[in-house]
């Protein structure tokens, strides 16, 4: 009677339910980024020691629904299958009835749900879990900054676990073969960064921690960036034995100075040596061009009044033709021909006098030409 019981209220504590010789835990989803870990855990929890004889890992995706082999695990061996070789691992302690799946650098086709299952000694039962696993675009791992700028570097690890983080590392290298610096060394049972023996060094108050550590969480804010921060900067995450890392490489952009180039700023490496030389040069071709310009515009105003000229010329003639002039013609005798004429007998000589018709007011009025040398005309004939 005693033993029934038991079996019953150890599943309605920890949340499973029973099938037909198996035991089955609620989905939990995971979300990674693409290129990061996660870590998919498989426990099985009992009052009792069992010995676990057997673990399976499956993956299954919405397009294919068939069971594909990521892992088994067997008489102590753990073999990766597939696409899935040298990117899982399982991480779990297998005396402790703990069968976790690490898998990393984690791809698009990643994404579906993945099935676990427990099969311990001398047991009917099998022990069931499944995860859900959702992908998302992969987080930058260049950054650039300006100089002086701040910056923020993720490094996130994803676990269906309540897993602590047990250490934090932040290492700097500008290279290759760059001695390593460290940047940050955080212990969540210290609650506050520890620093390197020489206090951080150069990024001593220019580092704080940006996530949150009990989600495991070791993201990290560089204010006032400088030239020398570029390189990589690599991330571990410690979670007991297991570890996870991520790589950021940094690039550090200079702030252009916005200053207004004039010829007294000009230096003798922008100009050259013969700096003086080029200066003088400039000067007289932008004298040599203000002549050339006063030439042109001297030219420019004779061509006009040339033009104006011959313009006022051809009103004039167009005038004569369209408004000729009228002369009359008449014959005045003098007192003295008459006299002399009386004199010596000769015939009567008759002589013709061209005198000029004014225009009418009509025609001066509507050519103001004509009427000014009317004017004109009639000064000198009062003049006589």
């Amino acid at each position: 009677m005693f033993f029934p019981l038991k079996i019953i209220l150890v599943p309605m504590l920890l949340d499973y339910f029973l099938g037909p010789n198996n035991l089955i835990v609620a989905t939990p989803e995971l979300t990674v980024h693409v290129g990061d870990s996660a870590l998919m855990g498989c426990v099985f929890q009992s009052t009792e020691e069992k010995h676990v004889t057997k673990v399976d890992w499956m993956f299954s995706s919405e397009e294919d629904t068939r069971d594909e082999y990521v892992l088994y695990y067997y008489a102590n061996l753990s073999v990766p299958m597939g696409r899935f070789l040298n990117r899982v691992h399982l991480v779990g302690d297998i005396s402790r009835n703990d069968g976790s799946l690490l898998l990393q650098d984690v791809k698009e086709a990643d994404q579906g749900t993945y099935k676990c299952e427990i099969r311990l000694k001398m047991e009917s039962l099998v022990f069931k879990k499944e995860v859900v696993l959702h992908v998302i675009p992969e987080e930058p791992k260049e950054l650039m900054v300006h100089v002086g700028d701040s910056t923020k570097m993720a490094c996130v690890f994803q676990s269906t676990e309540e897993k602590r983080m047990t250490k934090l590392d932040w290492v700097f290298s500008s290279g290759q073969h760059a001695t390593k610096e460290i940047v940050l060394q955080y212990y969540p049972k210290l609650k506050v960064p520890v620093g390197f023996p020489q206090n951080w060094g150069r990024f001593q108050n220019r580092v704080n921690l940006a996530g949150d550590i009990s989600r495991n969480d070791g993201s990290i804010m560089l204010q006032g960036v400088k030239e020398s921060d570029g390189g990589n900067y690599t991330c571990s995450i410690y979670l007991g034995n297991l570890e996870f890392k991520k790589t950021i490489l940094l690039h550090v952009i200079l702030k252009e100075p916005r200053t207004l180039v004039t010829p007294a700023t000009l230096t003798p490496d922008i100009l050259g040596n013969n700096h003086l030389v080029i200066i003088v040069g400039i000067v007289c071709t932008t004298i040599l061009l203000l002549a050339a310009l006063i030439l042109i515009m001297k030219r420019t105003h004779r061509n006009k009044s040339s033009v104006n000229s011959t313009t006022l010329v051809k009103n004039l003639e167009n005038t004569k033709k369209v408004n000729p002039e009228k002369h009359i013609y008449s014959s005045i005798s003098t007192k003295e021909v008459i006299q002399e004429e009386e004199l010596t007998g000769k015939s009567e000589a008759t002589y013709m006098t061209m005198n000029p018709v004014w225009p009418s007011m009509r025609s001066t009025q509507n050519n103001p030409l004509e009427k000014k040398s009317a004017e004109e005309m009639l000064k000198t004939e009062q003049a006589f």
